[in-house]
């Protein structure tokens, strides 16, 4: 008798217990593994090609708009560090301190940097003479240290991978542009190419990010009914311009300081998207972020002639899609879960009664149709299956978002919704922080953001009654 070979494992259900089921499919799908030190991850070759995709896009973009890569030092000596004091006071209780090296200890204590805001402020000073150097548009991709006391693979981590892009402009009006306007190629990505539809807008002042003037931020709803900010673009002013002596000459041959931006995505996205479109069976990836489009399968390997068609399919898909040929020893079975688990978007089945009417077979990952089609036209019918497949996932997270989001109008409604209902709850605020504590307290909830988009819900704050200022959502979050 011979031994049937065993499928990949199944993953615990998203309506079962959605922590593990996350952390199923992170480790089952292959994108991360755990390393030997807590708090930090290996991202493996699968879920690192994702990444990659994320980081061709958003790179070609940054470049368009006329931004260009750097890289910065690892380590900030303490004294730089504590030039701005909000803003090191911040980040103080995650901060990771180098004292030694060998046997002897440092002169001056070295941090790994947390962020590089002050890295970027102290090589501006030393570059920047004239208003002819500005606008000064930077970006780079690396990774940061911040020592979480918990973590989460991709979510929170204490090394953290990133891009960061770090402006300087001659007026306040080009900075404030900059910020809205990297904030928008965030908002756009999520919605074209992660297929994520976000709510955009201000952070409140506690919120904000420490050191800033303004921080405006993206936030994303998870399959769970929780938050995710997910893109952040802050606005500094002239903050750390006067506090790193960053000074030019401007149009009137005074000397003037430039104002500031920084903005910044991280691997934390990777996370979005598997809590957005993830499913009982694995990962559901969207087809411009996924290493691979379609995944051919032939439905058996005794026969030399589907062999050959299978490869012959393989070079005429391959010159405008990421395609991989399967043909290991593995039954059809065992590799149709294992692509399922991955989250490719198309599968392409060929056996030889395919061949024999000359055709193929498409399953979407999406939703799992099956279509027949003629091989003469497959680059065409993939083209439009994997423009359908993006249609169909971005209306899914879309109608998810629409119906887990609650109108709150005074504050026993509030706390019934955070209670009893998972998502946003839009509600009116006045916007002192004295309310939004309360929330938080009482409802375990975060104001995410004031959106650019307002409503009048109602006139009176929900928690104090007072007359309201804004509209803003409120949620629970990672």
């Amino acid at each position: 008798m011979v031994k049937q070979e065993k499928l990949v494992e199944e993953i615990t259900s998203r309506d079962v217990d959605f922590s593990k089921w996350y952390t199923d499919i992170v480790k089952k799908a292959k994108l991360m593994d755990y390393s030997s030190v807590k708090g930090c991850m290996i991202i493996r070759p699968y879920g690192f090609a994702i990444w990659e995709n994320i980081q061709k896009f958003l790179d070609k973009t940054f470049k368009y708009l006329g931004h260009e890569n750097v890289a910065m030092p690892l380590l900030i000596p303490e004294s730089l560090l504590q030039k701005e004091k909000d803003h090191i006071k911040g980040f103080a209780p995650e901060v990771a301190w180098i004292t030694e090296c060998g046997s002897e200890k440092l002169p001056e204590r070295l941090c790994i940097r947390p962020t590089s805001e002050t890295l970027f402020c102290s090589h501006y000073s030393q570059i920047i003479e004239s208003y002819r150097d500005l606008p000064k548009l930077y970006n780079q991709w690396c990774s940061v240290v911040r020592w979480e006391k918990t973590s989460r693979p991709f979510l929170r981590s204490v090394e953290i991978f990133w891009q960061e892009g770090h402006t300087v402009h001659e007026t306040a009006q080009e900075a404030v542009e900059e910020t809205k306007k990297m904030l928008d190629v965030y908002v756009n990505f999520f919605k074209n190419q992660l297929l994520i539809p976000v709510i955009s807008g201000e952070k409140s002042e506690k919120e904000k990010f420490s050191g800033a003037k303004n921080t405006y931020t993206v936030e994303a709803l998870m399959y769970d009914g929780k938050a995710l900010q997910s893109a952040t673009s802050h606005y500094f002013s002239d903050n750390f311009s006067k506090a790193f002596n960053i000074t030019f000459r401007d149009r009137k041959n005074k000397i003037s300081y430039p104002f500031g931006t920084s903005w910044g995505l991280a691997t934390r996205v990777i996370g979005a998207v598997i809590m957005v479109h993830g499913d009982d069976n694995g990962l559901v990836l969207p087809p411009d972020i996924s290493p691979i489009q379609v995944i051919i399968i032939p439905i058996t390997l005794k026969n030399d002639f589907v062999i050959k068609k299978t490869y012959e399919i393989f070079g005429i898909l391959s010159l405008n899609f990421r395609v991989k040929l399967d043909d290991s020893k593995r039954s059809p079975g065992w590799k149709f879960s294992e692509y399922e688990m991955k989250g490719v978007p198309i599968r392409l089945e060929l056996g030889p009664k395919d061949i024999e009417k000359n055709q193929c077979v498409l399953v979407r990952r999406d939703n799992q149709k099956k279509v027949f089609v003629s091989i003469e036209n497959l680059k065409k019918s993939v083209l439009n299956t994997l423009n359908d497949i993006k249609k169909n996932m971005y209306e899914t997270a879309n109608n998810r978002l629409r119906s887990r989001t609650y109108e709150a109008t005074d504050l026993q409604n509030f706390l019934d919704l955070s209670k009893n209902k998972q998502g946003f709850i839009k509600a009116m605020w006045c916007g002192d922080v004295a309310c939004e504590n309360k929330l938080k307290e009482l409802a375990l909830v975060s104001l995410r953001c004031i959106p650019f988009n307002q409503e009048r819900i109602s006139e009176n704050c929900v928690c104090c009654k007072k007359k309201a200022e804004s509209m803003v959502y409120f949620g629970k979050s990672y």
